[in-house]
């Protein structure tokens, strides 16, 4: 029976996940660096063991029994997919390794085709390195340029830097939740900014797929991508979702088997979608976990484990206020963070700080999260982060405080 306050029976779901029994130093772990990887419950984990023990085989090719069933299997993981986040059709959805390969996908396949010189791209100062770089490469080798929306001192896109930069823009790539500051951008809103330019919208959103309701077709994003390690699913499954008319006029990613209807001795036609831009054997084992990820998830609901996941930062928020010396970075505003909370300890290097909470077995994250440009504007080397997921608990916060206590005893600050 669940508790009046209690939105999810995290006691039941922590069951699901065997390595959340593992102990380290005699201590049970607390596993808080959701935002780098998820671990797996059983259920996804069970569902990759019956393909390998059962219908082991490569998809699409063969018409004998074991091929058909991997086929099917690996192809309703597809249509859970864009049932999950609301496209028009399974079509949409292009199985990739990651969400950084979905974004070089978009670079190099409708960038390469579409960016000319002095066209402009505009991205903002909180992206994930994989939301930066192909940006870059591409405005050098095309003569382009690149524009960025910077930050405010409480983690929020600056808005105001959007009406600054010259016009017409030809993209608009940004991230739903920042990786770092746990910021949720206002999605719906920049998607129509840069739609009123004349831009394409994409969307990272690795970090809001796996933690809140997502529904393509109301944000009205050209492009979103996410990946299957951040929401339960196996590691090297991610997800391009495209407008079906964009996917029709881009070109190959890849070239090879599986992408083709025909080849010739000097050229060749494309497949249907989505089959166009996966080339080679894909990882069958991956889209079936994700597929199995995605049900648990649904089971469980996206609009609770959201209001889970806001009633932990809120505690979270309150009880890290509370310690003298620390730095928490990002808005304090529930309504507008993910569960993401990046902090520094007054005096202690962030890896120093993720080392002793190793020892206490709290995992956390240290670094500069592939945001290095967080980095810049906040002026520091790296952050500590704390992330949050639906197996995640207020006593497991105690134990993040309490862990936190201990570095400023060691360090004497």
């Amino acid at each position: 029976m669940l508790k009046e306050y209690e939105v999810i029976d995290v006691k039941k779901i922590k069951n699901d996940f065997p390595i959340l029994n593992r102990k380290i130093n005699g201590k049970q772990i607390v596993y808080l660096d959701n935002a780098a990887t998820t671990q797996k419950p059983l259920q996804v984990i069970k569902a990759i063991e019956n393909y390998y023990m059962n219908f082991n085989a490569n998809v699409h090719r063969g018409v004998y029994t074991l091929a058909e069933e991997a086929t099917m299997e690996y192809e309703e993981s597809r249509k859970r997919v864009a049932k999950f986040i609301n496209a028009r059709s399974y079509e949409e959805i292009i199985f990739v390794r990651n969400s950084t390969e979905a974004l070089n996908l978009i670079a190099y396949a409708w960038g390469r085709k579409n960016i000319n010189e002095n066209d402009r791209i505009l991205i903002t100062q909180m992206e994930h390195h994989s939301n930066i770089v192909p940006w870059q490469i591409l405005v050098k080798e095309k003569k382009a340029k690149l524009d960025y929306i910077g930050l405010t001192e409480d983690g929020l896109l600056n808005q105001e830097d959007f009406y600054k930069i010259d016009k017409p823009l030809k993209v608009f790539s940004f991230t739903h939740v920042s990786n770092t500051l746990g910021t949720i951008n206002p999605v719906s809103k920049l998607v129509k900014m840069a739609h009123e330019t004349g831009a394409l919208a994409i969307i990272d959103g690795a970090q809001s797929v796996p933690h809140m309701p997502i529904n393509v077709k109301e944000i009205d994003c050209d492009f979103m991508v996410f990946s299957g390690h951040k929401m339960l699913g196996p590691m090297g499954i991610g997800v391009l979702y495209a407008k079906k008319e964009i996917l029709e006029e881009m070109d190959p990613f890849l070239t090879g088997g599986e992408m083709i209807k025909e080849v010739d001795f000097y050229e060749s036609t494309w497949n249907e979608l989505p089959w166009k831009y996966e080339a080679g054997t894909p990882n069958v084992e991956g889209g079936i976990g994700l597929g199995e990820a995605i049900k648990y998830l649904e089971n469980i609901g996206m609009d609770r484990i959201r209001e889970h996941e806001k009633k932990l930062v809120k505690e979270a928020l309150e009880i890290l206020s509370e310690i003298k010396g620390l730095q928490i970075y990002g808005p304090r505003e529930p309504e507008i963070k993910g569960g993401v909370i990046a902090f520094n300890v007054e005096g202690v290097h962030a890896h120093d700080v993720a080392s002793i909470l190793d020892q206490e077995a709290v995992e956390i994250r240290a670094g500069h999260h592939c945001a290095k440009l967080v980095m810049k504007k906040y002026n520091v080397p790296a952050m500590a982060r704390a992330s949050f997921y639906l197996y995640n608990d207020s006593e497991e916060i105690q134990r993040l405080k309490e862990a936190i206590l201990l570095v400023k005893k060691i360090f004497n600050v």
